[in-house]
């Protein structure tokens, strides 16, 4: 992978105006408080975050379409800020309601884009063939837009996005409203546009960010309060807990004497067994627990519990998310997603 940082942020803030005014510095609402992040090419970045975390507001600063009150935007080397034209021409972006003209056939609407784009004339029909194959709309041409499902209309707004072929791709909720096929359509083809350029995903969806990104940050309260690669995150959710199902009572005190066992709970039919972390890093608490569960496989096979089940409990995505942002959990906005801020 190419390690060329293309974007790179460094302490943005984005704060408005409270009820006294622009004035008192005091007063301030604050979306995005101090933030500081790369993207490197090559990689997909998801952006995680509840209702009014800040996410739409960082990526409209990243496109140019809101000003920063703080901090510095470098798009591949170039400032946001003292030259837009020639930084905002390496970006394509796809807002979270795509900025479609419906009366238009996918065509017409792609060539109006390219030409918004500054794509030159005799490059236009390549251009437009181009962003239409890679998203799956080439026999879908001549059709005007507002006859397309949800599904395609949001593929008319990715190519949009990419027609100008952009460095840097920026999706807010592409996936929003999408059934679950066309769901599995778009990541696809967002999996497929990281190969060639660097993507910034933002969505609610949990699953999505796992399935997709390479990394990803979660942001609440306008600060970042995580940031890490996927493999990073998988291995966050690993914990030193197993669950055992016997056919026969278990004589939970042999069970104690076990070394390595902190404690052990009831969950209905099955013993919650807590292994002891002793501070060590992910590798070696991995050891660990597979050296626990072979002893207490050993230990039911003597005793004939009629062991049946056995296996670590891992800590969901969603369990993580809502440890570091402190919110009730919202069920249907983080499978179905929402609306941001």
């Amino acid at each position: 992978m190419d390690s060329e940082v293309l974007i790179e942020v460094t302490q943005l803030s984005r704060f408005y105006p409270g009820k006294r005014g622009i004035e008192d510095r005091n007063d301030h609402i604050i979306a995005v408080d101090n933030i500081s992040f790369t993207l490197r090419r090559g990689e997909i970045l998801g952006f995680l975050g509840p209702n009014g975390a800040g996410k739409s507001t960082t990526m409209k600063m990243l496109t140019g379409n809101l000003a920063p009150s703080q901090g510095r935007i470098k798009i591949a080397g170039i400032d946001l800020m003292d030259d837009p034209v020639a930084a905002k021409a390496l970006v394509g972006y796809l807002p979270e309601t795509p900025p479609l003209y419906k009366e238009l056939t996918v065509d017409e609407y792609l060539y109006y884009c390219a030409r918004l784009n500054r794509v030159a004339r005799p490059a236009l029909k390549q251009a437009v063939q181009l962003s239409k194959e890679r998203c799956g709309l080439i026999e879908h041409g001549k059709r005007v837009i507002n006859n397309l499902s949800k599904g395609y209309q949001q593929r008319v707004g990715i190519a949009q996005a990419i027609i100008h072929s952009p460095d840097i791709v920026i999706l807010d909720e592409p996936t929003v409203g999408l059934d679950p096929i066309q769901m599995v359509e778009i990541r696809k083809l967002i999996k497929e546009l990281g190969e060639n350029h660097s993507v910034m995903l933002s969505s609610h969806i949990l699953p999505e960010i796992q399935t997709v990104c390479d990394n990803v940050q979660i942001i609440n309260q306008g600060k970042l309060v995580f940031s890490a690669s996927i493999e990073q995150l998988n291995q966050q959710m690993n914990t030193l807990t197993l669950r055992m199902s016997c056919s026969a009572e278990v004589d939970i005190k042999q069970l104690e004497q076990l070394a390595g066992i902190q404690s052990i709970e009831q969950d209905n039919q099955s013993l919650l067994i807590q292994g002891q972390a002793d501070q060590l890093n992910n590798h070696e608490n991995q050891s660990a627990i597979i050296n626990l569960s072979q002893q207490i496989i050993a230990l039911a096979i003597d005793n004939h519990w009629g062991l049946y089940e056995i296996y670590p409990v891992k800590r969901t995505l969603e369990e993580i998310f809502m440890s570091l942002t402190c919110v009730e959990p919202d069920l249907a906005a983080l499978d179905q997603g929402d609306t941001d801020d």
